[in-house]
C-alpha cells in the first residue's frame, strides 16, 4: 500500500488536494492506479494526461526508490489517513498527502506552537524568543520551527534547553540538513522531537519549497508566533496562512523604525495578530492553564454534565479532534441531538469548534 500512497504524490499535474479528490473517488491509493480509464475520465478535475500518467504507473519505480530510503534510515511515512498524521494538519485543504518523519514526538499532544521570524534576529529578538519558551516550559508544548537561521533556530534551542521536545519543518528531503550548520541542532532534535517534510529525498532547499513547508508550520500547531519580521519574508507568509487556517496568531512588537518589526507591528496593527508581550497572553488567549488548575476545573465541570454530554466529550478526547461526523457515527444518536449538545459544551466551555465542523476539548 505504501508504494501506491507515495505513488499517488508523484503523478505530474496532482497537487494535494486533487490527489485526496482521486483517493475519494477510487476508495484508497492502491484503487487509484488499478482503476479503469473510463472510471478515472469521470472524475471532476482529472483530465486525459493525469489519467496517461496514472495507467502508465511509471512514478511507482520512484516510489519503491523512496521506500528503500525510509527503510534503510528509520522514517516514518505519514500517510494523511494514518492515525499518527497532525491531526490539526489534516483539516487544512491543502496539507500533503504524504509526510516523511524521523523523531520521537507525538504530533498530536495536547498543545503546539510554532514559531517564526527573521533570519537576521536582533539580541531583542532572540532574548525574547528564550524568554516566551521557557515561561510556556510548565505546559510542556510542542515547539514547531523551521530550522533556518535567526528566530528559527533559537526557538527549537530554546525548547531543548527547557526540556521541551521541538519539530523542524523542512523545505527538502531528510536526506540533508539545510542550513548546514545547524546539522548537530538537528541530531539532537531528532531525540527530542524530530523532523518533518513533505519533500521526497534529493529534494534540493530550492527557494520555492520555503512558502510551501510554511503551510505545515502553520497548520499543525494551535497558535503561531511571529518575533521579528520586515513587510516581506517567509513569517508574513506563514502569518497569513495560519489566518487562513484560523489559527490563533500572536506578534511581538518593536520598534517603529526597526526593519524587522515592521511586519509585527503590521499584523497588531491590521488585527490579523495578537500583541504579543510574554507567555501569560498565549496562556490567557488559548486558555492553557497549568494542569493542576485545568484538572479541577475539569472534574467540577464533568460533575454537571449529562450522560449524553459525557459520552460526547469522551469520543472527541479519544482523537484529540473530531470531526461531526465522526461523533455522530460514535454515539449513535441523531446529528439533531449531537447538535445540541456540541452547543451546550460549548456554552459550558468544555469544548471549542474549529473550521470544517470539527471539535476540541479546552
Amino acid at each position: 500500500m505504501l508504494i501506491y500512497q507515495i505513488g499517488i504524490t508523484l503523478i505530474p499535474g496532482i497537487g494535494d488536494i486533487n490527489g485526496k479528490k482521486l483517493i475519494s473517488y477510487c476508495g484508497n491509493a492502491e484503487a487509484v492506479f488499478k482503476e479503469k480509464k473510463k472510471a478515472l475520465l469521470k472524475i471532476p478535475g482529472i483530465g486525459e494526461s493525469t489519467v496517461a500518467s496514472i495507467l502508465s504507473q511509471e512514478v511507482l519505480e520512484r516510489a519503491e526508490e523512496e521506500i528503500s530510503f525510509v527503510e534503510k534510515y528509520n522514517i516514518t511515512p505519514l500517510f494523511f489517513t494514518s492515525k499518527a498524521y497532525p491531526q490539526r494538519l489534516k483539516h487544512c485543504v491543502d496539507s500533503p498527502l504524504m509526510l516523511y518523519y524521523k523523531g520521537n514526538a507525538d504530533l498530536n499532544c495536547d498543545k503546539i506552537i510554532s514559531v517564526v521570524g527573521t533570519r537576521r534576529a536582533s539580541d531583542y529578538g532572540k532574548e525574547t524568543c528564550n524568554k516566551i519558551i521557557e515561561d510556556l516550559a510548565a505546559l510542556k508544548v510542542l515547539v514547531v520551527s523551521g530550522l533556518a537561521y535567526g528566530i528559527d533556530s533559537k526557538a527549537h534551542q530554546a525548547a531543548l534547553n527547557y526540556n521541551l521536545e521541538t519539530v523542524g519543518v523542512l523545505a527538502h528531503g531528510l536526506d540533508r540538513i539545510y542550513p548546514y550548520s545547524n546539522r548537530a541542532l538537528a541530531e539532537k532534535m531528532i531525540h527530542s522531537g524530530g523532523l518533518i517534510t513533505d519533500f521526497l529525498s534529493k529534494t534540493n532547499p530550492d527557494r520555492e519549497n520555503f512558502p510551501k513547508r510554511n503551510r505545515i508550520i502553520a497548520g499543525m500547531s494551535d497558535a503561531l508566533v511571529v518575533i521579528e519580521t520586515a513587510m516581506k519574508g517567509g513569517a508574513l507568509i506563514t502569518a497569513n496562512i495560519a489566518n487562513s487556517y484560523n489559527r490563533d496568531v500572536f506578534a511581538v512588537p518593536g520598534k517603529l523604525t526597526d526593519k524587522f518589526s515592521e511586519g509585527c507591528n503590521f499584523l497588531i496593527k491590521t488585527n490579523k495578530a495578537a500583541l504579543l508581550q510574554s507567555a501569560r497572553d498565549i496562556e490567557y488567549i488559548m486558555r492553557w492553564e497549568p494542569k493542576e488548575v485545568k484538572s479541577s476545573r475539569q472534574q467540577k465541570l464533568f460533575e454537571e454534565l449529562t450522560p449524553e454530554e459525557e459520552a460526547i466529550i469522551n469520543i472527541i478526547n479519544e482523537n484529540t479532534e473530531s470531526g461531526i461526523d465522526h461523533i455522530v457515527l460514535q454515539s449513535k444518536f441523531t446529528a439533531s441531538k449531537i447538535a445540541a449538545i456540541l452547543l451546550n459544551l460549548e456554552f459550558k466551555g468544555m469544548i471549542r469548534s474549529l473550521p470544517g465542523k470539527i471539535y476540541k476539548c479546552i
